[in-house]
């Protein structure tokens, strides 16, 4: 077993065929156990599930931070910086419009990390980060 306990969270779709394509076509990730109203994806190890919702859908908020208004509620993940800069070329090359382009924020500071924010199609926002020194995830 994993020693890092596995994280679920359950999400709103406008659309299930959509949501196969964009995280299991577009992201890569493996789709598990589904039903004609939802769908489970391995996130990166850890379980999401998209269901069909389409009036809970989009983000609403932003908070100010370094300069950019990131959406409020947000989901992602934190991969090895050779692996964000494979997904961020994929993403570009595909044609992903960001709400944050591909960057690096905190440079030169603790917790200097790689950062990108785009939404699903159905407006969930996603974060990916990468820190190029693992030990400054939680670093204050």
């Amino acid at each position: 077993m994993n020693a890092i306990p596995l994280f679920h969270l359950a999400f709103p779709v406008r659309d299930i065929a959509e949501a196969r394509r964009f995280y299991g076509d577009l992201l890569g990730c493996p789709e598990g156990r589904s039903a004609e109203h939802w769908v489970d994806f391995d996130f990166y190890g850890h379980q999401i599930v998209a269901h069909h919702a389409p009036a809970e859908i989009g983000h609403k908020a932003t908070s100010d931070v370094d300069g950019h208004q990131v959406p409020v509620r947000h989901f992602g993940a934190i991969l090895p910086m050779n692996e964000w800069q494979k997904l961020a070329d994929k993403l570009t090359a595909a044609g992903t419009k960001f709400i944050i382009e591909p960057y690096v924020r905190f440079k030169g500071e603790t917790g200097e990390q790689a950062t990108m924010f785009f939404l699903d199609p159905s407006g969930n926002a996603l974060e990916f980060k990468s820190f190029a020194d693992m030990s400054q995830v939680f670093a204050k």
